[in-house]
C-alpha cells in the first residue's frame, strides 16, 4: 500500500508541476501572445531581387534573422512573413538587402496595422 501510494503522490506531483509549467510558459513559437496580427504581405517593388529582410522592434534596434528564410523574392513578386520577436511590440524598423548590394531601412513600421508592405527603392 505504501508503495501504491508514493507512486500516486508522485504522479500528482508531476501532472501539476507540468500544468503550471505549461500554463506560465511564453510562446514556443517566439510569437506575441496579445492577439494582435503581425503577419505581413512583403511586395517587392524595388526593380532588383529582394535578398534578405530582417526586423528590429525599435525599442531593441536589434535586428533579428533572415525572414525570408533564405530564399531571394523576385521583383514583381510578394511574400508573406511574420513580423514578430515575442515581445508585443508593434513597431519594427525594416532592413531589406537588395541584389547588387544596396541596403533599404524603413523605420517605425506599424505590422499590427498593416495586411500589406510595398517595398520600393
Amino acid at each position: 500500500m505504501t508503495a501504491r501510494r508514493s507512486v500516486t503522490i508522485a504522479i500528482v506531483a508531476l501532472s501539476l508541476g507540468l500544468a503550471g509549467f505549461a500554463g506560465g510558459a511564453p510562446a514556443v513559437d517566439g510569437q506575441s501572445r496579445d492577439g494582435q496580427n503581425r503577419r505581413v504581405r512583403v511586395h517587392n517593388q524595388t526593380g532588383v531581387v529582394l535578398q534578405k529582410l530582417q526586423a528590429a522592434d525599435v525599442r531593441t534596434g536589434t535586428f533579428g534573422s533572415d525572414l525570408l528564410g533564405g530564399t531571394p523574392v523576385a521583383t514583381g513578386a510578394s511574400v508573406p512573413v511574420t513580423i514578430d520577436d515575442g515581445a508585443g511590440g508593434c513597431l519594427y524598423d525594416l532592413r531589406a538587402e537588395l541584389a547588387g548590394g544596396q541596403t533599404l531601412l524603413r523605420e517605425n513600421v506599424n505590422v499590427c496595422r498593416i495586411a500589406d508592405y510595398y517595398l520600393t527603392r
